[in-house]
């Protein structure tokens, strides 16, 4: 584990890592100074052992079948709001080989609307403890890259638009691809 020290305590920031497993926000919350609220999709709040705990951590719910995210916005800008961290997977799901994914623009979006920095993560092994297509997870060393603080302050005042949002995204996953060693394939 690598950088800790990037991670703010006592102010708002998105933690964006790349997704490998679902193990990747269980050794993130292992090691990380603060709570961390993350998007998670709403498949976990129906499964009856992972749903309980899931609402109890105050996990944000989102449906990715619907088109419609105002209200995953409305509370992941309420936890930054509150000067908590958001944790966001920008690939939107578990990656099906282990390396970096299309990202989705949602985590620039948040981080323009809320004016917090976005701290990247690379989580580096946690595929091969438990990967998409497994069940039982395998006793594996796994990383945790933590990146320094990528600044938006440039873009605020700025349209929104989708473009603008994918390009920042873009650079986001460029940084966590340097965190792992792989190229973000953009």
């Amino acid at each position: 584990m690598s950088g800790l020290a990037n991670i703010p305590v006592e102010r708002s920031a998105i933690i964006a890592s790349n997704h490998e497993s679902y193990f990747d926000f269980l050794c993130f919350l292992a090691i990380s100074k603060g709570w961390v609220y993350y998007l998670t999709k709403r498949e976990h709040f129906e499964n009856i052992i992972w749903g309980p705990f899931m609402r109890y951590t105050g996990q944000i719910e989102v449906d990715r079948e619907s088109s419609d995210k105002t209200a995953v916005y409305e509370q992941a800008l309420e936890v930054l709001r509150e000067g908590k961290l958001l944790g966001v997977f920008p690939e939107g799901t578990r990656s099906p080989n282990g390396k970096l994914q299309k990202a989705y623009a949602g985590v620039a979006k948040i981080a323009l609307l809320a004016k917090v920095p976005v701290i990247p993560v690379a989580m580096i092994g946690t595929f091969e403890i438990l990967s998409k297509f497994q069940y039982l997870p395998r006793f594996r060393k796994c990383q945790i890259r933590i990146g320094k603080p990528i600044s938006l302050d440039k873009y605020y005042g700025q349209e929104i638009t989708d473009e603008l949002a994918q390009q920042i995204t873009d650079k986001i996953m460029k940084t966590i691809g340097e965190l792992k060693k792989e190229r973000y394939p953009c």
